[in-house]
């Protein structure tokens, strides 16, 4: 079936019966609401069937709590991760070879039948992700004739071979001889000389960027090299053979004025300048750039907390002289390990496994989890309830950090998504912990008070002059970054975003700001302006237009926007629109690619609780669609409370992903999402029938 099929299948909703629905998701037939059953057209599910599920799924969370308050589901991402651990061990010769094996078992489980890894389960082959795999499987041991690996090399070379790889990619192939530091864009060091008012500095990138960037730069001026076999040469990925390829980057020819080709043609002089060791201030930029990173490895679990930039951080202080027993390559080698899964062999798993996570979660699987548990009812003295805030109030930030370049006189506030990361709070994780702290009455109200009146003061200091919300850093968007060449990770920038918006404007709303503030205000004409012509809104941090949409329309509800506002009308026919023939929703990452195939994918609980939180907060309680879709998440709830967002059987078995870390780079499954957004969606459904009568 071609996407524009499924969509036009999807815009005509079809009943089906429970049982049906049930067989295909594997739900066992004891948990088939009978007052699901269609009735002449409409399918209305009772509200003591709706009540159950709350039931079954509120204490289902509840068991799901750490000892000490917190939740944090796995946060699982593609193969990119073990290739990489792989390629780390190796360049540093260092690494427990059962678990090097066990991490070659897990990435070997995900290749495609063409031969190529993924980014996202079921989406295309991605040649960057393919390559880093093949020649992890070749490091350990793999001969290239292995049939894997032969598939693999068929469509690498059909897409291009190794120079169609990202500038990232390339600079960890340069570490172990696999291609040439000269033909990589230069990263030097001397960014971080440059005054925080010139307009090219490093704060004017993303801060993932810059955790990642940074000590990747001290990489390319120092230039590590280990010599591997020669049967662990990848040499046979290039498009005629190594000898032969064209490893620099060329100039546009079509458009011979453009910031493109200046930055390209600035590339070559910092290369001649390396060649030539024209570099007077690479001393003092390496110093600094050490200290940066040192800096930023207190009060967190590793550089900026998230994978690559921790792999980097590595690798920079091994280049920079650190010894293997120095404290701080210590600490930062066992914060990254850290991040690993080990999974003993099972029934549907032969082998046992060794997966990395791309980070951890707790503080906004936390703040998640007692928002939803708070709708569903959970008293808002219950003692684990006040576990909870209390542990969420100890991860508050006090401490300033990159975000206060851009907000200097703004007093410390907020939260972070790990478990600890001072340098970098989120506005959507801040925006998320305070909806959670009000569903609390916590014996500390005084002190609760006041931290959250702190974090909504930083939250307006974060806000952009278009009167939106980026991440991390206020007013990130100068476009002329996304043509420098080492940009082709697609995430140079954080600029404001409709859904993190959203999510500020429910919580302000919750706080008691009205549309008369002018910040907020200006956050209302910052979303309407960016409402697609068909009516949706895109998704930056979850997938993609029914996220983007479901956040925008509580974040409008909650502020007060009329239902019959005709842009609010528009956005839930969208959704009505793109709803799946068996009553649920769903969306692939392949929508960041093809915005034409927005609202369409296999139905999941998570993306179909969005929807229907969409809908109700556009006044939509009484629709087919509501009754199909609250039908779907009622069919689909397994015995023990939970929902299941796997496809694939046995080894395969794979979580859609529904969240986002880099559109059309990188994308994410969290864990928890098909649990507490299903309870949220359902609470909201049950309170909006009440309120009907």
């Amino acid at each position: 079936m071609s996407q524009q099929q499924g969509k036009t299948q999807a815009a005509e909703p079809r009943s089906g019966t429970p049982n049906s629905d049930a067989a295909k998701s594997g739900t066992p037939k004891s948990w088939i609401p009978k007052s699901v059953a269609p009735r002449f057209g409409r399918i209305d599910a009772d509200l003591a069937d709706v009540e159950s599920a709350i039931a079954r799924s509120r204490e289902f969370l509840l068991s799901e709590q750490h000892p000490d308050g917190y939740w944090c589901g796995e946060l699982e991402g593609d193969s990119m991760l073990e290739a990489d651990y792989i390629y780390l061990h190796t360049q540093l010769e260092s690494g427990d070879p059962g678990r090097l094996r066990r991490a070659l078992t897990e990435m070997l489980r995900y290749q495609n039948e063409d031969g190529s890894w993924s980014l996202y389960p079921g989406g295309p082959g991605n040649v960057s992700l393919s390559v880093k795999c093949y020649f992890s499987a070749k490091l350990m041991g793999i001969g290239a004739e292995d049939p894997r690996l032969v598939k693999c090399r068929e469509w690498v070379l059909e897409h291009g071979g190794v120079v169609a790889c990202n500038t990232f990619t390339k600079m960890y192939l340069c570490g172990l001889g696999q291609y040439d530091y000269d033909a990589v864009p230069a990263i030097p060091p001397e960014i971080v000389l440059f005054p925080k008012w010139f307009y090219f500095n490093i704060y004017e990138i993303s801060s993932w960027s810059r955790s990642i960037l940074v000590p990747l730069a001290i990489i390319y001026a120092k230039k590590p090299f280990k010599k591997i076999p020669p049967e662990h040469s990848i040499d046979e990925l290039f498009v005629g053979g190594r000898a032969n390829a064209e490893l620099r980057l060329r100039l546009d020819r079509k458009k011979i004025v453009s910031w493109r080709n200046v930055f390209l043609i600035l590339d070559r002089i910092l290369h001649f300048a390396e060649a030539v060791h024209l570099r007077p201030l690479r001393t003092l930029a390496l110093a600094r750039a050490e200290t940066w990173i040192l800096e930023r490895l207190e009060m967190t679990d590793g550089l900026g907390a998230i994978y690559p930039a921790m792999l980097n951080a590595i690798i920079a202080l091994r280049c920079l002289g650190y010894s293997e027993d120095d404290p701080q390559v210590i600490r930062a080698r066992d914060e990254f390990e850290k991040l690993g899964i080990e999974e003993p062999a099972s029934a549907g798993l032969p082998e046992p496994t060794f997966r990395m996570q791309p980070a951890v979660s707790p503080v906004w699987d936390t703040a998640q989890a007692v928002y939803a548990l708070g709708e569903a009812g959970v008293p808002r003295n219950d003692p684990r309830m006040i576990k909870a805030v209390d542990w969420m109030l100890s991860k508050e930030v006090r401490h300033k950090g990159d975000w206060a370049v851009k907000a200097p006189r703004t007093e410390p506030g907020g939260w972070y998504f790990e478990y600890n990361n001072e340098f970098y709070p989120d506005t959507d994780d801040t925006a998320q912990v305070l909806l959670a702290l009000n569903k609390v009455d916590n014996p500390r109200e005084g002190y609760q008070h006041k931290v959250a009146q702190r974090a909504i003061a930083w939250e307006f200091a974060m806000q952009c002059k278009n009167g939106g919300w980026g991440s991390f850093d206020k007013d990130n968007t100068k476009m002329i970054f996304q043509y420098i060449p080492f940009a082709d990770h697609n995430a140079m920038l954080d600029p404001p975003t409709v859904d993190i918006t959203g999510r500020i404007l429910e919580m302000l709303a919750t706080y008691g700001y009205t549309r008369q503030d002018k910040r907020v205000e200006k956050a209302v004409k910052f979303i309407f302006s960016r409402q697609e012509p068909d009516g949706s809104w895109f998704g930056r941090w979850g997938v993609n237009y029914i996220y983007g949409t479901f956040l925008v329309l509580r974040g409008l509800d909650a502020i007060g926007i009329d239902h019959l506002e005709p842009q609010i009308q528009q956005a839930a026919e969208w959704i009505r629109m793109v709803q799946n023939p068996d009553g649920g929703w769903g969306e692939t990452c392949g929508s960041y690619d093809d915005p034409d195939t927005r609202g369409v994918g296999p139905s999941t609980p998570s993306q179909t609780a969005w929807a229907l939180l969409g809908l109700l907060a556009a006044g939509d309680d009484r629709s087919d669609s509501i009754a199909k879709g609250v039908r779907w998440l009622l069919s689909r709830q397994d015995a023990g409370g939970g929902w299941d967002e796997r496809i694939g059987t046995g080894v395969t078995r794979q979580a859609l992903y529904t969240g986002t870390g880099f559109p059309r780079v990188f994308y994410l499954a969290y864990e928890m999402y098909r649990h507490y957004f299903p309870l949220l969606a359902l609470t909201s459904y049950k309170r909006a029938m009440e309120r009907a009568g």
